[in-house]
């Protein structure tokens, strides 16, 4: 999941933040869509769509990812990482930290997803408000680079991704979606 004191962290810059020059415009407005990702990535897919579960379990979520959630040092959260796939090329990588506060009630149901996109289930929930919105260029050597481009026969200098805090019944979690080179070659709109 995540290995405190082996790799950087990288550097999440808000919105309102942002030198729009220094992002590759292909990236842009798969960064900056506001929409469900998942819809997207359904209209945008010329073959099948699926969800690729890598990894889910209790951790303690990454430093940044603790304080984005509020949560202290010790506390753990549900670490889901997935890849959502396009006739199977990876197009995104996703982590979500979920705190174990957050999942009770009808949230815990997210602890059950499979292979069911989250987005699905956040946009579906008229609860659900979102956080703002956080970019980040993610190079080699930070932990989500590595864990976002396992497998990949290319891997670029950096990947773009962006994070948003999502409330449902007003509870918190995190989701990292960090865009891989085969989403922006396909230029998808």
């Amino acid at each position: 999941m995540y290995a405190s004191g082996n790799a950087a962290e990288a550097t999440w810059k808000p919105y309102s933040r942002l030198n729009f020059n220094d992002i590759p415009e292909a990236a842009l407005s798969w960064l900056l869509d506001p929409h469900s990702l998942t819809q997207r990535l359904l209209a945008s897919c010329p073959g099948k769509f699926r969800v690729q579960v890598i990894d889910e379990a209790w951790a303690r979520p990454a430093p940044s990812e603790r304080r984005r959630l509020g949560m202290n040092a010790a506390s753990i959260a549900r670490i889901r990482q997935v890849r959502l796939l396009c006739d199977g090329v990876p197009w995104v990588f996703a982590r979500t930290a979920i705190p174990y506060s957050t999942l009770t009630g009808p949230v815990r149901r997210l602890a059950l997803l499979g292979t069911r996109p989250l987005g699905a289930v956040l946009f579906a929930d008229k609860s659900m408000r979102r956080g703002g919105l956080e970019v980040a260029a993610i190079e080699r050597g930070n932990f989500l680079y590595r864990q976002a481009t396992r497998g990949l026969r290319n891997k670029p200098r950096a990947i773009w991704g962006r994070r948003s805090v999502f409330y449902l019944s007003g509870k918190p979690l995190l989701v990292n979606e960090i865009f891989l080179p085969a989403i922006n070659a396909r230029q998808a709109c």
